[in-house]
C-alpha cells in the first residue's frame, strides 16, 4: 500500500512546491494599482436588489437543478411541479421585476435572458405535460397525435434535455444580474465580458462532467468503447479548429497581441487533440487532455493585463487550472494506472474537478471592468480572489449535491444493483447500466446490459 500511494504523494508535494515558486516569480515585484481618482460606485437600494438576486438564484437556478435531478431519475410529476413554480417566478421576472443599475437601466442581455428563460420554462412544462399525459393539453386531438407519434420515452428524453437547458440559462441569468446592477460590460467592454463568461462557464461545465463521471457508478464503471479522454480529445480538437479561424479574420486585418494569443491557443488545442484521439483509441487512457489544460493555464497566467490586479487574478486562475491538469495526470497514470476506475472513490479524485470549477469561476470574474469595480470598492486581489474561491466551493457543493440527489432517487425508485451503493464502495462488479421507462407511473428501472 505504501509503494502504491507513495509516488503520487511525492508528485503532489513537488507540484505544490513548483506552483508556489511560479506564483512567487509571477507576482514578484508587482505594485498595487493606483486607485487615486477612482470613485466608489453608487449602489442604490442594495437591500432590495440583493433579496431579488437571492430569489432569482433560488427559483431560477437551485430549484430547476433539483427538478432536473428529479426528471433524470424518472420523478416527472414532482419535477413538473417544481418547474411550474419556477415558471410562475419567471413570468414575474420578465414582466415586472428588473435588475437596474444606478441610473435605473437594465442592460438588454439581462432583460433578454429573462424573456428567454420564460419561454424555455414554458416549453419545458409543455413537453413535460405531454410526457405525463395529464392536464388540458392531452385533450387536444392534435397534441394527442403528437404525443402518440413521438412516444412517451422520447418525450421524457426531450424533457430532460430542456430541463438541463433551464439550469444553464438560470446560471447565465444569475451571473448577468450583478453585471446589470453595477452597470458595466457595455460598449467596447461587452466582447471581453462575453469571452470571459463563456470560457469560465465552459470550465465549470467541464468540472461538472468530470464530477458526473466520477460520482455516478454506471458511468464510472462503464466499459464503453470510448474512454473519457477520447471524448475530451475530440471536443478539444473541434474547439481548437473553431478558435483558430474565428479569433482573427485571416487576410482581412492586421494581427495584434490578442489575436496571436488566442489563435495560438486554438492551434495547440487541435494539435494536441489529434494526438489525444490517436493515443486514446481502443478505449485507452491518455494524458493529452490534461496536458492541454496545463498549457492553457500557463498561457493564461502569462497574459499581461492593463491592470495589476487583473494580471494577478489571471495568474491565480492559470495556477489553479495548471494544478487541475496536473492532478488529473496523477490520477490517470499513478492512482488508476490507466484503468477506467478504482474500486472506490478516493478523496484525491475530487481535486481535479474542483480545480476546473474554481478556475472557471475565477476566469468569469477576471474581466477588466469587474476588476476595476473591485478597485473602486477599495478591495485588493487577495480579498477578491478569496471571495471568488468561496463561490467555487459553493458551486462545487451544489454540483455534488445534485448528483447525490439523483443517485438517491434512483436507489429509492428501484431496489436492486444500487443496494450495494454505500459511499460509492463495493462497485467493482458493476459495469454499465441503462435507465429506461417501464410505465407512466413516474419511475424507471435499472437493468444490467
Amino acid at each position: 500500500m505504501g509503494s502504491h500511494y507513495g509516488c503520487p504523494r511525492k508528485l503532489v508535494a513537488y507540484l505544490a512546491i513548483a506552483l508556489l515558486l511560479v506564483e512567487q516569480e509571477t507576482c514578484a515585484g508587482m505594485q498595487m494599482d493606483d486607485t487615486e481618482g477612482l470613485t466608489r460606485p453608487d449602489i442604490v437600494q442594495a437591500g432590495p436588489k440583493t433579496f431579488h438576486w437571492l430569489c432569482t438564484l433560488a427559483l431560477l437556478l437551485l430549484l430547476p437543478s433539483v427538478s432536473t435531478a428529479l426528471s433524470f431519475a424518472g420523478k416527472l410529476y414532482f419535477s413538473m411541479f417544481l418547474q411550474i413554480v419556477s415558471l410562475a417566478y419567471a413570468v414575474a421576472e420578465a414582466f415586472i421585476l428588473r435588475f437596474p443599475d444606478g441610473d435605473g437601466i437594465e442592460n438588454r442581455t439581462s432583460r433578454g435572458t429573462a424573456w428567454f428563460m420564460l419561454a424555455l420554462l414554458g416549453v419545458t412544462v409543455f413537453f413535460g405535460s405531454l410526457a405525463t399525459g395529464t392536464g388540458a393539453l392531452v385533450q387536444n386531438k392534435r397534441l394527442q397525435s403528437l404525443a402518440s407519434h413521438t412516444g412517451e420515452k422520447t418525450l421524457r428524453y426531450i424533457h430532460r434535455a430542456l430541463s438541463f437547458a433551464v439550469v444553464l440559462t438560470g446560471w447565465i441569468k444569475c451571473c448577468l444580474a450583478p453585471v446589470a446592477m453595477f452597470g458595466f460590460c457595455r460598449d467596447k467592454h461587452t466582447g471581453q465580458c462575453i469571452a470571459h463568461g463563456i470560457m469560465g462557464t465552459a470550465f465549470v461545465l467541464y468540472g461538472f462532467v468530470y464530477s458526473m463521471v466520477l460520482v455516478v457508478p454506471w458511468i464510472r464503471n462503464s466499459q464503453a468503447e470510448y474512454s473519457q479522454d477520447r471524448i475530451d480529445s475530440w471536443v478539444m480538437c473541434a474547439w481548437g479548429i473553431v478558435n483558430t479561424f474565428t479569433e482573427h479574420r485571416w487576410g482581412r486585418e492586421d494581427w495584434n497581441h490578442g489575436d496571436y494569443q488566442h489563435t495560438a491557443m486554438g492551434i495547440i488545442w487541435w494539435a494536441g487533440g489529434l494526438l489525444g484521439i490517436f493515443l486514446s483509441r481502443n478505449g485507452r487512457r491518455t494524458f493529452v487532455p490534461s496536458l492541454l489544460i496545463i498549457f492553457t493555464g500557463w498561457a493564461m497566467s502569462e497574459h499581461s493585463q492593463k491592470l495589476i490586479i487583473s494580471t494577478k487574478v489571471h495568474a491565480l486562475f492559470g495556477l489553479v487550472l495548471m494544478a487541475g491538469g496536473a492532478l488529473r495526470i496523477v490520477e490517470i497514470s499513478f492512482l488508476l494506472r490507466d484503468r477506467r476506475a478504482a474500486s472506490e472513490i478516493l478523496s484525491f479524485q475530487y481535486l481535479a474537478p474542483f480545480c476546473l470549477v474554481c478556475s472557471g469561476v475565477l476566469f468569469m470574474g477576471a474581466n477588466e471592468e469587474q476588476l476595476q469595480l473591485v478597485l473602486r470598492l477599495g478591495a485588493d486581489h487577495s480579498a477578491y480572489s478569496l471571495v471568488a474561491i468561496s463561490a467555487a466551493f459553493v458551486v462545487y457543493l451544489w454540483i455534488l449535491l445534485c448528483l447525490e440527489l439523483y443517485l438517491k432517487l434512483v436507489k429509492l425508485a428501484e431496489k436492486g444493483p444500487l443496494d450495494s451503493y454505500t459511499n460509492n464502495r463495493g462497485l467493482e462488479s458493476l459495469t454499465e447500466f441503462e435507465l429506461d421507462d417501464v410505465d407512466g407511473e413516474n419511475h424507471e428501472t435499472v437493468s444490467r446490459n
